[in-house]
Order: structure tokens, then C-alpha cells, then sequence
């Protein structure tokens, strides 16, 4: 069966190429193959790829509200609009993650002006995201909030260990924000933040505070947040009941992550989200 066949395909693919983005690459070079490999979509109008972007940012809400990640007006997640490349979209202040549908999300300007909504938005998300989004144009997508593990995990101002498979996409890719100033509100501490986050990384540890992830989709920047605070929940699980042996440099290097894998391992969430809360779409 082309499905089986293919699926067995992709995982020696992967084993021998080592990282997903070639497999895709491969993918696209031989659509008519057996291998069938899921690919981000590709838009023929802006509009089509705004309204893309937006549906996965609202179920990429309604993924955080369902784990739990919600606390308070805490959190935000923004993707920046594929036309006016300095807004971009974000939730409006004070409605649950759980409750946030396409028709909510407000689009703000590199000023803070609410262009498209009447809600107030949360001072924090403008202050984080749009330096974030100044200072890597590579990034679609940012997600910040305050779940437990990795508020849990930014107390011990360290890095995560690839003691995982799953760490392994964080090991060389993430940084730490050292410093804690309170609340964010000024530019000037969401630019640190962004420079803390450097050129190529995707997430952030902000000390006493908790995780800040980047992608180039809306897809990527959710997954690499789940990633994190899972990543930290198994080692302070780990280090609670034991010393944790590290996988070695080069192994975890080879496995490493990059945007197309943090993309396809959102897609079962997508699609889970859709189908139990529809309503998201409106």
C-alpha cells in the first residue's frame, strides 16, 4: 500500500539523511514517488496565506488552552501578516486561549495601533513580539506563556540538556534570557530579548519567567513551545530522581530539529483541535 510503503520510506530517509528538512526536499523533488510526505501548503493569493496563518494561530490557542498553558491575561502568540510584513496578528487581552476564534485575533502595527479589531491587545505581546519580529525577519511565528514546567525550569537560569530524543531538537538552538526586570512593557527589554534569542535559535529561556519560541510557520513556533516545556517537565522529572546521562554531542547534533520538522509535528494537533473544536474557524 502506497501509505505503508511510504511511511516506511520516510523513516529510512530520515535515518540515512539525518534530518527532516532533506527528506522534504526530497519529497518535493519526487512528487510522483511512493514516498508520500506531507509538505507545508503554498498559497496562490496573500489572502490565502493570511487566512492560513490565522486559522493556525487561533488552534494553536485552542492547543495551549487545552494542555493547560493559559494563566490569567499571561501569554501570547503572534504571526506576522504575509502583506504588511511589520504587523502582525495576536489575541486580544483577557479571552481565554480556549474560547479564541480566527474572527478574534487583532492585527497590530510596528507602532502598537490595533489596525484590524476592537479589543485592547496586552501590553507584553507588543513589547516582546514586535522586536522578536523586527530582529529575525526568518520568524512567522512567536509563542509565549506561562505553563508550569517552564516557568518551573527558568528558576534554575540554565539551559535544557539533550537527555532525550526529543531535546535533542533544542540542543544548539536555544538560549537564555539571564535577566528578570519585572513585566515587559518597554521596547528597549523586548529588543534585549531578542537579541538574547540571537540570529538562528528558536527559543528562548526568559529567567523566573518561562519560554519564548520562534518559527517560520505558525506551526513551528507552537510545536517548538510544546517541545520545550515538555523537554523541561522530563528533566526536572529526571533530575528529581537521579543524574541524568546526556546523549553525546554529535548524536544529539545529527538529530537536531529544524522547521520542517517542528511543522509536521504539529499537523496531528491541527487536526485534532479542528476536529473537537471546529468553532476555533469562525
Amino acid at each position: 500500500m502506497p501509505g505503508s510503503g511510504g511511511s516506511l520510506g520516510v523513516m529510512s530517509t530520515i535515518q540515512s539523511h539525518g534530518t527532516a528538512s532533506e527528506v522534504a526536499q526530497a519529497a518535493a523533488k519526487n512528487r510522483d514517488s511512493k514516498i508520500a510526505v506531507p509538505l507545508p501548503p503554498t498559497f496562490a493569493t496573500l489572502a490565502e496565506e493570511r487566512q492560513h496563518r490565522k486559522q493556525r494561530l487561533a488552534a494553536a490557542f485552542r492547543l495551549f488552552g487545552k494542555l493547560g498553558y493559559d494563566e490569567g491575561v499571561a501569554g501570547h502568540m503572534t504571526a506576522r501578516d504575509p502583506e504588511l510584513t511589520d504587523h502582525f496578528w495576536v489575541n486580544p487581552l483577557a479571552i481565554p486561549f480556549s474560547m479564541i476564534r480566527v474572527s478574534d485575533l487583532e492585527l497590530v502595527d510596528s507602532t502598537g495601533k490595533v489596525i484590524e479589531g476592537n479589543q485592547p491587545i496586552n501590553p507584553a505581546a507588543f513589547a516582546i513580539h514586535s522586536q522578536v519580529h523586527e530582529a529575525r525577519p526568518d520568524v512567522i511565528s512567536a509563542a509565549h506563556a506561562h505553563a508550569i514546567h517552564g516557568k518551573a525550569w527558568s528558576t534554575l537560569h540554565r539551559l535544557l540538556d539533550p537527555i532525550t530524543q526529543d531535546a535533542c531538537a533544542l540542543y544548539g538552538a536555544h538560549s537564555l534570557f539571564d535577566t528578570f526586570g519585572g513585566i515587559v512593557f518597554s521596547l528597549d527589554e523586548g529588543r534585549r530579548i531578542a537579541q538574547a534569542l540571537g540570529p538562528t535559535n528558536t527559543a528562548v529561556i526568559l529567567a523566573n519567567h518561562g519560554f519564548l519560541t520562534v518559527g517560520a510557520t505558525v506551526d513551528a513556533a507552537a510545536y517548538n513551545f510544546v517541545n520545550a516545556e515538555r523537554c523541561a517537565h522530563a528533566q526536572l522529572l529526571a533530575e528529581a530522581a537521579g543524574t541524568p546521562v546526556l546523549i553525546d554531542h554529535d548524536t544529539a547534533s545529527g538529530i537536531g530539529g529544524d522547521a520542517y520538522l517542528a511543522w509536521i509535528n504539529f499537523q496531528p494537533y491541527w487536526r485534532q483541535m479542528v476536529h473537537e473544536q471546529p468553532d476555533l474557524l469562525d
